[in-house]
Order: C-alpha cells, then structure tokens, then sequence
C-alpha cells in the first residue's frame, strides 16, 4: 500500500512556524501559572485546588494531581512546563526520533490539562481549551526531519474554522449590535482589558466602526470556508485572519487568543512560498500513519457535539463536551455591554476616621490617569476576573470576599498580584469594595486633563470590614 498520500513538504516552512510559535504561548502559559497559582489556587488560596480535589474524582477533572498535590509539587510542574517548552522553541524535539519527538510534546500538553482541569474559574476562558486543543494536534505533526502529515494539517485547519465559524455565529446570533454593525460603538471602551490602543481605537468614526464589524462577519463567515480550498486560495484566507487576528492583538488585551489562532492560521500557509523544504525529508514510519489516521477518526466522532451545537438553535460559547478538552466550540463576545462598571477595592488605616485609599491591580482600569498597559499575551487572571464581577455580584461571590481578607492580613503572595500596595508598613485596619462606572475621556478631555477615563461612584460591592479572628473579613457593625 502506497502512503505517498499521507505527507506533503510544501508545508514544512509553515509546520515550523507553527511549532516556535506553540511552544513560546505553551511557555507564557507556564510563566502564569509560576507566577499567579499560589494566591489563586494554592493551599491557602482564594479557591484552593486540595478543597477543589476533595469533592471531584479524576474522571471529572483527569489531573495529575489527584495522584499527589502541593504547592511545592504544583510549582515542580509548571517549572518542568517551562523548561520542555523552552526547549520545544529552541527546536530540541527535531533532534528526536519520530517516537520521541510526540513524547516531549505530550509532556506540556498533559501537564497544562492538568493545570486547567484544577483551575477552577481561574482557568474558565475560551483560550485554555484552545491552546490544549492546539497543542494535542502539535504532537502529531511530526519533527522536521519528516514530511508534515496531511492528515494533522486537515485537523488544524478544522480547528481553525470552528474558532472563526463559531465565533461569527455567536455574534449573528446573539447581541442586535452585531447584526446593525454597532457593537464597536462600545466594545473597546467596555472590554474586560483594554490595551494602550483601546482609547484611540474607540475615537475611530462611527462608519469605520460599522465597517469593522462588517469585515469581522466576512472574515468569520465566509472566509473559514475558503481555508479548504486549493492553493493559493487556502494562504489568501489564512492570510486574511492573520491580519484580522493582528487587528485585535493592536485594539485590546485578550490573553493569548489571538495569538493562539495566528499560530493555526500559520498551518494553513503554503510554507513553499517562503521557503522550500529541505529536499531528504523522511517519509513518516508506518506506526505513526495509522496512529494520525486514529486520531483523525477520533476527532471526526468527537466533531458531532461541536458541529450540533454549530447547527442548532441554542448556540454554546467556548465549551468543552469532553474533560480533556478535544474537539471543542468556540465563540466570544456574543453580546456587548454597553457600560463600563470597575470594582474599586481600597482599605483604610484608622477604623475610627477612616481615610480611603485604593489598591491598584497592574491591567485593569483603575487610576483615570494610568494608560491602559499593553499585558497580551500574558494572562492577568485575577483582573479578568474582576471584570466580571463588576458585570455581577455572583461571579466575585466565590472568591472576592476570600481576596478582601487577604488583603486585611497583608498576605504578601497575594499582594504580588497587584501592581500598588498603598499600605506598605502595615495591613489596613478596614477595607470596602465600591462600584464605578467609566468612561473614555473625549478628546478634548484628554487633551486638557491626561486623563484616560472619567469615573464616578454608583454603588458597594463589599461593605467596610475588618479582619475577623478567623482571618476572614468580617462587617463592620
């Protein structure tokens, strides 16, 4: 049996690309981790994962922590992350053997579903399944020393059009705004994490917003189709996200999804308009076809579920129907708050005269005067998560009481998170959470005043209180 079929080297440029650019977010995802999972997720975290481990077996949540958990073991796990994705970016697992080359991809793949499947709300955004969906689909791509298999650039291709696809009919079918080409009126100014761009972004004219949108349905919409037609038709249309993902990047702060789908689209590319493939590739061994042909029939039975939820009336929006995240829908911003609210956290030295002051967090708005910092690809998970309990109570109601008692301790892992302590010598006697709403400053107004943001008080998310003898705050009575 001939397997001339099964590989193709005009995508061995691309499949490179691809590879760097996997490992370096595989890398980010690591780093934020390191750097975040203690006051999140540790023993004494806002939701600790050995809480979390307690009440959810390994088939509702595989992780290989259900095996062992510490924080020192966690910190073990993200740094081995780090280091085999640093290597996987400088190229290592070409040096391997076909065998070994997936055995050192499998290794980030199986430690950040392990990761996210304890994460908890910390790990609840679109982009962590994509990533592991992305990443499970590397390990079947072969080092550089053979030709990319057709078959695992199909499947890229595929995930590529359901994050589009799936992201263009959650905005047909949801907020009016998208489909009267209005929704850019609000979205840069109310996006969970403005970028350093946002302001000059949202002062754009009204008709370049409603053209925006129209070109962000085109590129959705019909533009995933042309992605499976022949060459040169499929790199015109990767082209096309490309840029259309590069416009986000520049216009908001939305972790590594857009980077992430970048690094897909770059599958798509005919590699031999860059560069041509060294001319002795090996033919991949035969083991190794059949084990991409099973993982090709796996996908197209688990596609059932996303393609249903695609067809059907009742659309989900970043959803994953298995627990290790294959084969998953996609789609964000399926409606457009049309108003900035920002919760304010800020404590007090004296109980008895109290004088406010307030904590700021290193991306989220806070200060009028502080420019939205550019924070993609890296992940803020706790000021995304503020973001929501801004638009609701019940998204803090987990986790932000726990966050205002730690802050009463003076918890230093906690305070790493934040970008301003305003009580550096000793913790605050009383603390509240206020409501805001904010807004763009207008032109004029920035001109006049450097500001970025007007805000103005509209209501109390945590009433003043005090640490209690548990270590937990208690209201002021």
């Amino acid at each position: 049996m001939s397997w001339d079929w099964f590989a193709d080297p005009t995508y061995w440029t691309s499949r490179l690309v691809f590879q760097r650019m996997l490992a370096a977010l595989y890398l980010v995802g690591f780093l934020v981790a390191v750097n975040q999972f203690r006051a999140l997720l540790g023993e004494h975290g806002l939701t600790p994962i050995p809480r979390f481990l307690a009440a959810r077996g390994f088939r509702q949540a595989p992780s290989i922590f259900h095996w062992h958990y510490s924080d020192r073991f966690f910190a073990a796990m993200a740094w081995v992350g780090v280091v085999v994705s640093a290597a996987l970016l400088l190229g290592l697992a070409d040096l391997l053997p076909v065998w070994g080359y997936m055995l050192l991809w499998a290794v980030p793949w199986v430690l950040y579903l392990s990761i996210v499947n304890v994460g908890q709300i910390w790990y609840s955004f679109g982009w962590e399944s994509l990533l592991l969906e992305t990443g499970f689909l590397a390990i079947f791509l072969g080092p550089a020393h053979t030709e990319p298999p057709v078959l695992t650039l199909w499947l890229l291709l595929w995930l590529l059009f359901r994050v589009e696809f799936g992201a263009g009919m959650i905005k047909m079918r949801g907020d009016p705004c998208w489909r009267n080409l209005t929704c850019l009126y609000y979205h840069h100014e109310t996006q969970p994490m403005p970028g350093p761009l946002s302001w000059y972004f949202h002062q754009l004219p009204k008709p370049l917003h409603r053209i925006e949108v129209a070109a962000n349905h085109a590129t959705q919409l019909v533009v995933p189709f042309v992605l499976f037609a022949p060459q040169p038709a499929a790199t015109v249309a990767a082209a096309i996200i490309i840029v259309t993902q590069c416009w986000l990047v520049a216009s908001g702060n939305f972790a590594w999804l857009n980077v992430v789908t970048i690094t897909i689209a770059v599958s798509a590319v005919d590699g031999s308009l860059v560069w041509q493939a060294p001319p002795d590739l090996a033919t991949p061994p035969t083991w190794f076809s059949g084990v991409v042909i099973g993982v090709t029939a796996l996908t197209v039975v688990l596609s059932y579920w996303p393609v249903r939820n695609l067809l059907g009336g009742t659309q989900l929006m970043n959803f994953s129907f298995n627990k290790y995240h294959l084969v998953n829908t996609y789609g964000a911003f399926g409606s457009v708050t049309r108003r900035r609210n920002e919760v304010i956290i800020e404590g007090a030295a004296d109980a008895d005269d109290p004088e406010w002051r307030e904590y700021e967090f290193k991306g989220k708005p806070g200060d009028p005067q502080r420019r939205p910092p550019q924070i993609a690809p890296y992940h803020l998970r706790l000021d995304w998560l503020l973001w929501f309990a801004s638009l609701s109570p019940r998204y803090g109601s987990g986790w932000l009481p726990a966050l205002v008692g730690k802050l009463l301790s003076g918890d230093r892992t906690t305070l790493k998170l934040l970008r301003h302590n305003p009580f550096p010598d000793e913790p605050p006697a009383l603390m509240r959470a206020r409501l805001f709403h904010y807004r763009y400053t207008t032109r004029a107004e920035q001109k006049e005043t450097g500001a970025w943001w007007v805000r103005e008080p509209i209501g109390t998310v945590v009433t003043p209180c005090r640490l209690g003898s548990d270590g937990s705050a208690e209201p002021v009575r």
